[in-house]
């Protein structure tokens, strides 16, 4: 049996890459668990700096295998409660992954796909890459995902796409804000390196807290709790290690040692 996720590593660069190229990288129990897996142990890996999701074949994710889906249907409510909660788990496990991550997205993205993009930190698509969040056409909602697609492309948006299931391209999900980069199909691979080579110019630490910081300051009603959390952070960052690091090599004028 073809195994339906690949990692591969490049140095402090983990790709991991959908391997379902027959059925478009549809999602189904297996895949699922796999890149949960492989997001847990990256999570706690240190030499790991870069994580970059993509797909193989034609498409990055066509959202639920068919059979899968077939299955659910003949399913128990509790079955398929657990079977949502498997793909909520990998769903907040990649927003809440403690590296950067980037989705390389071509081809189609559709349902739990927009979800995948959603959750990455930064979106890189092709021009010609098709997306939609289809569930209302079966008479489902994209609700596992929706945390992610409505903080990506805000709640206005998200009634429409959810209600119509319409398929719409790159150029309105960069307008949304689910892509932040367009490019041609040739270019990218160079684009996604280019945001990989930024990435690792950063400290390894910051990159890591610069999530949670986003999370924390987007979930805070008290303004003074706000503000010494922040402060706490800023200070912790100042005095630590890598801090004094990258404050030190800026004064110098050379590059701090994780550049090396």
């Amino acid at each position: 049996m073809t195994n339906p996720l690949l990692n591969v590593r490049q140095g402090p660069v983990a790709r991991l890459r959908m391997n379902r190229p027959d059925v478009h990288n549809a999602f189904h129990a297996m895949l699922i668990a796999a890149l949960t897996g492989a997001l847990e142990a990256l999570a706690a890996d240190d030499s790991v700096r870069v994580v970059v999701l993509e797909g193989a074949g034609a498409s990055f994710s066509a959202g639920a295998d068919l059979n899968w889906m077939r299955s659910m249907a003949a399913a128990s409510e509790a079955e398929n409660r657990d079977d949502s909660l498997a793909l909520a788990r990998l769903m907040r496990t990649l927003n809440e992954l403690p590296k950067p991550t980037i989705a390389r997205v071509h081809g189609a993205a559709f349902g739990g796909g927009v979800g995948l993009v959603a959750c990455c930190d930064i979106a890189i698509g092709t021009d010609d890459a098709k997306f939609g969040l289809t569930e209302s056409k079966l008479g489902l909602l994209p609700a596992v995902i929706s945390p992610y697609v409505i903080d990506a492309i805000g709640a206005r948006q998200a009634r429409r796409w959810f209600a119509s299931a319409e398929i719409f391209g790159a150029q309105q999900a960069r307008h949304m804000g689910l892509l932040h980069e367009i490019v041609a199909a040739a270019e990218l691979d160079a684009a996604v390196e280019r945001q990989v080579g930024l990435l690792l110019k950063a400290g390894p630490i910051a990159s890591a807290q610069a999530k949670a910081l986003v999370r924390q300051v987007t979930s805070h009603t008290d303004g003074a709790a706000h503000d010494r959390d922040n402060a706490d952070l800023i200070a912790r960052l100042r005095v630590s290690p890598e801090g004094q690091e990258g404050l030190t090599a800026f004064l110098d004028k050379r590059k701090p040692a994780w550049c090396q």
